[in-house]
């Protein structure tokens, strides 16, 4: 019996089951601590996929839309709880909702691989009752989890894309959490509920904002992937200290999606508008090793890799293309810095 004909209960049943399997493996693997252990046992993956992903069609630059009525209910179990990213948008506008066959375009927002969400969490050290900012609240999962260990009201999160925005507040609801979602330029943060003791972005920036950081109390983290050239950024983690400059590392290798602000043109669109941040002294980190493309990025925050996409989907020569809407980057720490 295919999806249009079974029953509620076996596709339940069939969540239920790769829910806990999906929990085992990051237990297994040591992603996860017993809080977010928690969140991840009682938050409903599947309920932040809006119903459909895209897939990838083999190594071509297509996508072919799944929706849950076409799989068996293990099959979609399966596929909402592996541990990939799931892609949920194309070219800042097509949902896969809206398409009925494999499709050109290219990826603006997907439900992240669970590991990588569970990873930054647990790196985010939150405490009881810290208060967090989430940049880019994408399909809104993670919100979900941060909202089922601090509580709704110590969560605010920041989407860019009114759509987007609107489908994750609708999710966020369907699941049970009522939190502040805010639908404007994550680069500004939300200074209206400041401060926070934590700051985390789900998408990658060029540098770290000094808004972010005026929003911060003092000893506050700020978790974000930053970097100019694709597949060259880094996770950095920094401190705010009481001046308001933040310290730290960038610790280990990370992609994302850029935010929409910065974003390269892409399938022929341009980037949508946003307002400028004003330029500030960014804070310093220090680069990981083995990130050559990382490394040559962080001083060049105004500039970015870019690939020609050919006719066919083929890759051109890169290069450097400048960005006016850059605001900088984590700047590298000389030796001994």
């Amino acid at each position: 019996m295919d999806g249009h004909g079974t029953a509620p209960e076996p596709r339940c049943s069939a969540l239920s089951a790769a829910r806990g399997a999906l929990l085992d493996r990051l237990e297994a693997e040591r992603h996860i601590g017993p809080d977010w252990a928690a969140a991840v046992r009682a938050v409903p993956r599947e309920r932040f996929l809006s119903g459909d992903v895209f897939l990838p069609e083999g190594d071509t630059a297509r996508w072919r839309p799944v929706a849950p009525d076409g799989l068996r209910p293990e099959e979609w179990a399966e596929l909402a709880y592996s541990d990939q990213s799931l892609v949920t948008q194309l070219d800042g506008a097509l949902t896969p909702d809206q398409a009925t066959a494999p499709v050109e375009g290219y990826p603006t927002s997907s439900s992240t691989a669970p590991a990588t969400v569970v990873g930054m969490l647990e790196e985010l050290e939150v405490r009881d009752g810290d208060r967090v900012l989430e940049i880019g609240t994408g399909t809104g999962y993670s919100t979900a989890l941060l909202c089922h260990r601090l509580g709704e009201d110590n969560v605010t999160t920041v989407e860019a894309d009114p759509d987007l925005a609107r489908r994750a507040e609708d999710a966020l609801e369907a699941a049970g959490y009522s939190t502040w979602t805010v639908t404007d330029d994550g680069l500004l943060g939300h200074p209206s509920r400041a401060p926070y003791d934590r700051i985390i972005a789900t998408c990658a920036v060029r540098r770290i904002p000094h808004t972010w950081l005026r929003q911060a109390r003092p000893g506050a983290i700020v978790l974000a992937t930053v970097g100019s050239w694709s597949y060259g950024t880094g996770l950095a983690k920094v401190v705010v200290a009481a001046d308001g400059t933040a310290e730290g590392r960038v610790t280990v290798p990370s992609s994302f999606m850029p935010a929409r602000a910065q974003a390269p043109r892409a399938a022929g669109r341009e980037p949508g508008g946003a307002r400028r941040v004003r330029r500030q002294r960014p804070p310093r980190a220090r680069p990981a090793r083995g990130a050559p493309r990382l490394n040559a990025g962080l001083p060049g925050p105004t500039c970015f890799l870019h690939n020609p996409v050919g006719a066919r989907g083929g890759r051109g020569d890169g290069e450097a293309v400048p960005d006016r809407r850059g605001a900088g980057v984590v700047r590298r720490a000389g030796a001994g810095g």
